[in-house]
């Protein structure tokens, strides 16, 4: 479209004045005529169709230099407007190639931010697992010295255990040895009776006397023996309540060695949550190192193009 209101009746207007004072309508004398506005190449399409419709008929012929000047102005415009519109094709061109290349600028930016974002997400991440790592070890490594505590416990238990036994078998062959020779003492005062009682009736009474002395004896073997066996009582009841206290202690040190494996499964698992994290944060390096050397080959291509067209406007001057 015409720029300043240029149209193909001004135009026509215009070059027929300038036929009717003999003057050549060229781009110029038009362009001037209509008071140095319009673009060249608009008034030079009406003028090629204005010619075409209505061809100038010169007031007299003009003479062979004449001719070949206004040839060589026609020639010159038409070079200098084929210029400007290669120029602008080409700065049309540019402008739109560095539009595109902006606009991949501005996403690999916007994708390289969003890179570094999620690098120190996981950067974050890490610092949390292996914050969480140290201190899940230093939990094991308590709950491994307790139970190592537990374990000699259970041990110096199970000992004094074994002791009491000893003692309670020692008792019980104190208590059985008694009781033989308590049996075999009645048997032989039966004998010893019967026999006194056989050969001697007139020492019946030193035997009634011998008799309440063994009862005497007997009695006091008896007490002894009460004695004894509330000692094994009270003996049983330290081994029920060592027992008691060995089945709680084993109870405590199964429930700690489940608690040491789950722990155990835990670090591993956060190991290996750790591993997959660093491969993540290397893969997410190399990613960056590549969008980087995008980007700047990018930025390299745009300088090419920038300086490729100050080079096209040198050599080409602006009208």
């Amino acid at each position: 479209m015409a720029r300043g209101g240029i149209n193909k009746a001004v135009v026509q207007k215009a070059r027929q004045a300038l036929l009717a004072r003999g003057v050549h309508p060229s781009i110029d004398a038009v362009r001037i005529e209509l008071g140095n506005t319009g673009s060249k190449t608009t008034i030079h399409r009406y003028l090629k169709e204005l010619d075409n419709q209505f061809p100038a008929s010169p007031v007299s012929a003009p003479d062979i230099s004449d001719a070949l000047a206004t040839l060589v102005e026609q020639l010159a415009e038409q070079l200098k407007e084929e210029g400007r519109a290669r120029i602008e094709e080409a700065r049309s061109a540019f402008e739109a190639e560095r539009q595109t290349l902006l606009a991949q600028v501005q996403i690999s930016q916007q994708a390289l931010q969003a890179l570094q974002q999620q690098y120190e997400i996981q950067g974050a991440a890490l610092a949390g697992e292996s914050a969480e790592l140290a201190t899940t070890r230093s939990t094991l490594q308590a709950e491994q010295t307790r139970n190592a505590t537990l374990n000699q416990a259970v041990g110096e238990l199970n000992l004094r255990l074994a002791d009491k036994d000893e003692q309670i078998a020692s008792l019980e062959d104190k208590h059985q040895h008694a009781r033989n020779a308590l049996e075999h003492y009645r048997s032989a005062s039966r004998e010893q009776r019967e026999q006194e009682q056989r050969r001697h009736e007139g020492q019946v009474q030193q035997l009634q006397v011998d008799v309440r002395q063994l009862q005497q004896t007997l009695i006091v073997k008896q007490d002894e023996l009460t004695r004894l066996n509330r000692d094994n009582e009270g003996l049983l009841v330290q081994i029920r309540t060592l027992k008691d206290a060995q089945r709680t202690l084993k109870t405590q040190s199964e429930r700690r060695q489940a608690q040491i494996h789950g722990l155990e499964v835990n670090l591993a698992q956060l190991n290996g949550a750790r591993d997959e994290m660093e491969k993540q944060n290397q893969n997410l390096a190399l990613s960056l190192a590549e969008r980087v050397t995008e980007l700047r080959q990018q930025l390299q291509l745009i300088g090419k193009l920038e300086a490729q067209l100050r080079q096209a406007e040198k050599v080409i001057p602006p009208v």
